[in-house]
């Protein structure tokens, strides 16, 4: 079914040119018949010394994986990187934990290093078992050669329409450095996280401790700041893994958050998470539109940004932008019943620049042919101002079209 699907009409042009990341190799192969004929199985391998920092689904109902990596990511090191799409690997009882067990074993037993080194995430169909031995024989198959950053991106792509890469290259003291990642998602997207998958790799030499608490400051207004249909994923993962090869060169290790090298490093990793979260949106199943919802004038941060997602997760204000429909009203209705402070005749709401409602009505320059011609962009920002305090918020969403429900309905199909 994935392969039946057109290429989102939000998508970039191509996949964007990513460096090599010294201390990191990239395989793939096909898990048995792969998924719908492709590569189903990425690889990494990074070398001794890498530290590693995640984020993961804040779902009730994980799969086995995400429980793997939680009990891991204390620890901080990393050797290598599994992710099989196809399959979740979820709700399966104990044969999941087996899987996720023996697959880490044999990866470890491949790479060097001990199981708990080893990384693992599974994307796909929820509560089917998932067979250790084909996975385990497509490992040895994938190591016979290296791929690039864009066949990986595909090779963990399930319902996506196209591959999804961000980078960075820049200097920290005169020493040249890299960030590279992929991700994949498209349906299943919420904040907390999405039903995505993404992972970023560095030569940066950067503790644990250090890379966790960047990637939480920028996981909060990246991928935990996007929704596509208010589902939080079984399997939501962002893992960041530091090689520090650039030690090699002569960049003296970032081990303390007061370093004034950390602003340069989180600042280019930000930007690469927004990158790739946004390319999660511009693919949101059926998506024709990406939609930015700015809100502000709230009570505190926290208020504005249930606000936020009230409005870019609400259905009918979706489907009005599936149909280029101005319908402001659709706005208010979100804004009100998100039940946080909110004073009808205080309410200001824009698209784009245009100001079409404001203190309890309709603005008096309100014109519709403008604001009709606005809601035919690819891009939609809608603005709110609630002009009750300071604390504002951005979420970022899309619309809601037929193409939607015609992925879901054939899901497994």
């Amino acid at each position: 079914m994935a392969e039946k699907l057109a290429v989102s009409p939000l998508a970039p042009d191509h996949f964007p040119s990513l460096d090599k990341v010294e201390g990191v190799e990239l395989f793939t192969a096909p898990i048995g018949a792969g998924y719908h004929g492709r590569h189903n199985l990425l690889l990494a391998r990074m070398i001794e010394g890498t530290s590693v920092a995640g984020v993961l689904t804040n779902s009730k109902c994980p799969s086995a994986p995400i429980d793997w990596c939680r009990n891991n990511l204390p620890i901080g090191v990393a050797r290598g990187l599994v992710v099989n799409a196809g399959n979740a690997n979820a709700f399966v009882g104990r044969v999941g934990a087996d899987t996720v067990l023996a697959t880490a074993e044999a990866t470890a037993k491949l790479l060097g290093g001990v199981p708990s080194e080893i990384f693992i995430s599974s994307t796909g169909v929820i509560g089917e078992p998932l067979d250790p031995q084909p996975l385990v024989a497509a490992l040895e198959q994938a190591l016979k050669h290296s791929v690039d950053f864009e066949a990986a991106a595909n090779a963990i792509r399930t319902t996506d329409t196209f591959a999804k890469g961000a980078g960075a290259s820049f200097d920290i003291d005169g020493v040249d450095v890299t960030i590279s990642g992929i991700a994949k998602g498209s349906g299943m997207i919420a904040p907390n996280m999405a039903t995505m998958l993404s992972y970023i790799f560095t030569d940066v030499p950067v503790s644990a401790v250090v890379l966790r608490s960047i990637l939480l400051e920028g996981n909060a207004k990246s991928f935990n700041a996007i929704t596509v249909d208010n589902d939080t994923s079984t399997s939501d993962t962002c893992l960041v893994f530091a090689t520090g090869a650039a030690k090699a060169r002569g960049l003296v290790p970032i081990t303390d958050l007061d370093d004034p090298r950390c602003a340069e490093f989180a600042q280019a990793l930000h930007a690469v998470l927004k990158d790739l979260a946004l390319q999660i949106i511009r693919d949101g199943e059926g998506a024709t539109k990406l939609m930015v919802v700015n809100v502000s004038g709230a009570v505190s941060n926290q208020s504005a940004d249930i606000i936020a997602r009230s409005i870019a997760n609400s259905p009918l204000v979706k489907t009005a932008l599936a149909g280029e429909d101005a319908n402001w009203g659709r706005v208010v209705a979100a804004v009100g019943k998100a039940g946080e402070p909110a004073d009808r005749d205080k309410l200001q709401i824009r698209f784009g620049d245009l100001v079409v409602a404001k203190q309890g009505y309709r603005s008096a320059d309100y014109s519709e042919e403008d604001a009709s011609q606005y809601m035919k962009n690819q891009q939609i920002e809608i603005g709110v101002d609630l002009g009750l305090g300071v604390g504002e918020a951005t979420v970022y969403g899309c619309d809601l079209t037929h193409g939607y429900v015609t992925i879901n309905g054939d899901y497994r199909s």
